[in-house]
């Protein structure tokens, strides 16, 4: 696609993309310094639970406090941005219904705000970025269908794992390989009781959020990322949480390939990660049943075959989030859609868990996630990740065990949890 010459053109006619965040932590704050430097796009309307947040994000990126509105109020928000003004809101609603919004990035990370946005934007026939991939894996095959009934864009962001690895697999695919594992690199260890407590002063000295730090050293960062892959691709975990192994680049076309030839894979066209010093690399592993392909691969330096690695060297996260923005808005495409649930993420007990108990957040102390496939998933009656978040406790359970429809009752009041009904009684796609 062409983004730079074509944004240049808009910005010199007055005509750039309007961005809308909701949510500005870690991600969404240096989204908000990305747009500020792009040409064509800008990040012009922030909400956020904490309003001073935003506001000095802003100012941060050199716009004077005097430009930036807080307002809860539609009509005050567009004659802001009529003025050359930039919009706060504590109301992520607001976003949506604001006619001079482009586009909404979703950045909290929270499966109930997640879900209630991106419906929200559809409604509104408004293109939504999700950098909210926790809330993709629970409704995302949902939310793609009723975005592409409204003639909108869903998807999930360009930048972070599963939009690198779509590309990835999209270029391999387009050239006619068999993709037999597509995979990132995790950048430590997982560490199942890894807590915000736990976590504290590493997440502070890395200005992120807790909570958030928990969850990647638990997993279930990797495995939602993992699974939003699977159900953009149809590639399938080989076993409930992937293998994990420790797996250096060199080792790769050696490793992820099926058992029968020397690998550890127990079928065809997988998802995997690894803990290898490899992050923050994504790669796939492919092959062809072509004797010239072949040829010309090992003329070109990739080896002998009959696998091969692609390698992507990085990801840069929010960095390049706003190309999923020019994408949707300029081209009508997306970056990832979950089209099916091919994979479930889904919880086990970090502790022993009593019954009456109300569970916390993805990253907090009582449980992280795992990918299953759905069919596996749904036949141990496992409750989705992304409605975990404040059910109940109704049987006692320890840790280490599977959070069940058997032991567990999910808020039933929570939007996300209606949007899932929603979908498992839906035909999909």
């Amino acid at each position: 696609m062409e983004y730079y010459e074509r944004l240049r053109r808009m910005e010199a006619a007055g005509d750039g993309i309007v961005a809308g965040l909701v949510g500005c932590g870690q991600m969404g704050s240096g989204l908000v310094h990305v747009t500020r430097k792009m040409p064509g796009v800008e990040t012009r309307v922030i909400s956020d639970v904490d309003v001073t947040r935003p506001v000095s994000t802003l100012v941060s990126t050199g716009i004077p406090e005097d430009l930036v509105v807080v307002t809860h109020d539609v009509g005050a928000a567009e004659d802001a941005l009529r003025a050359g003004k930039y919009v706060v809101t504590e109301d992520a609603s607001l976003l949506a219904q604001m006619p001079s919004v482009d586009a909404v990035v979703e950045a909290t990370g929270l499966t109930e705000v997640g879900a209630r946005v991106a419906w929200d934007c559809i409604v509104h026939r408004k293109h939504v970025v999700m950098l909210n991939v926790e809330t993709d894996v629970t409704v995302g095959p949902m939310l793609s269908r009723l975005a592409r009934q409204a003639g909108c864009v869903y998807t999930v962001a360009a930048g972070d794992e599963p939009g690198v690895c779509k590309m990835l697999y999209d270029q391999a695919q387009t050239l006619g390989f068999e993709v037999v594992c597509l995979g990132k690199g995790k950048n430590n260890p997982i560490d199942r009781d890894a807590t915000p407590e736990s976590c504290h002063d590493e997440a502070v000295g890395k200005g992120m959020n807790p909570k958030m730090l928990a969850a990647f050293k638990d997993g279930s960062k990797t495995m939602v990322e993992m699974a939003a892959v699977s159900n953009a691709t149809g590639l399938l975990p080989d076993v409930p949480g992937m293998h994990g192994r420790k797996v250096e680049i060199a080792e790769f076309n050696s490793v992820y390939i099926p058992e029968e030839e020397g690998g550890i894979l127990s079928r065809r066209g997988c998802v995997e990660y690894t803990t290898g010093k490899v992050a923050p690399a994504v790669f796939a592993i492919v092959t062809t049943d072509d004797p010239r392909i072949h040829n010309d691969m090992r003329f070109v330096s990739m080896g002998d075959g009959p696998y091969y690695t692609l390698l992507r060297p990085y990801h840069l996260c929010n960095i390049e989030t706003p190309l999923a923005i020019v994408d949707a808005v300029l081209y009508g495409e997306h970056t990832v859609a979950s089209t099916h649930l091919f994979s479930e993420v889904v919880p086990v007990a970090k502790r022993d868990l009593s019954r009456g108990e109300i569970v916390g957040e993805i990253g907090g102390g009582d449980y992280y996630g795992i990918i299953m496939t759905h069919p596996d998933a749904a036949a141990r009656d496992a409750i989705p990740l992304g409605v975990t978040p404040g059910a109940k406790v109704i049987e006692p359970v320890a840790k280490g065990e599977l959070l069940t429809t058997q032991n567990l009752t999910a808020d039933r009041s929570r939007f996300v949890y209606k949007l899932r009904e929603l979908q498992d009684a839906a035909t999909l796609p």
